[in-house]
């Protein structure tokens, strides 16, 4: 989705700066693409690019929690081991408090509650707009070139049904062209 929406962006004029994990996929051409390994990576790079974005679309499903410590040698089978975890951190959540004038948009991938989920991400983490899909389902979303999801602002909600990625990222797309419109529009009283 990252890519489509990467691609998808630059054909539109914009200026893409691409923060991308390991992926065998081929980046936009004119995007600038910088590589991560892990969530500390991106979350760095991320925030590093902030100033320079008037729109930041976070679709990257990184990893919620990690390994507490790392072995510095093979761990050897000894029986049954527990393997203690801690928190990644939550560069959604991080990026927004940290916004000035961006438009913030992120992903939600839900296997229940989608809906509900997605709005509460929506509030929780003062996005301007959240794109949700329910990865139970399969043939769509992760290792697939079709996708179906819900685009949810504060004040819209419209359901893209499957279709290719390129088509989702272009009703993704036409949502943030929208919200900078009625950003831009001044209020009537």
């Amino acid at each position: 989705m990252g890519y489509a929406l990467a691609e998808g962006s630059a054909r539109r004029g914009a200026r893409v700066l691409l923060v991308s994990g390991p992926t065998s996929l081929t980046p936009p051409g004119a995007a600038e693409v910088t590589r991560v390994e892990s969530t500390e990576e991106m979350r760095d790079a991320v925030l590093r690019f902030l100033p320079q974005a008037s729109i930041v679309i976070k679709t990257a499903a990184v990893a919620d929690y990690r390994p507490k410590s790392a072995a510095g040698q093979k761990i050897k089978r000894k029986g049954p081991m527990t393997l203690e975890l801690e928190a990644t951190p939550d560069i959604l959540k991080e990026l927004s408090s940290k916004k000035t004038s961006q438009i913030i948009v992120g992903f939600a991938a839900e296997t229940e509650n989608v809906l509900e989920n997605a709005r509460q991400k929506l509030l929780g983490k003062n996005l301007d707009a959240i794109v949700v899909n329910d990865v139970s389902r399969e043939g769509i979303g992760f290792d697939s070139d079709r996708n179906a999801v819900t685009i949810i602002t504060r004040d819209d909600v419209v359901e893209v049904p499957e279709t290719t990625k390129w088509e989702v990222a272009q009703r993704v797309l036409d949502q943030i062209v929208k919200l900078r419109q009625q950003r831009k529009s001044p209020v009537k009283a």
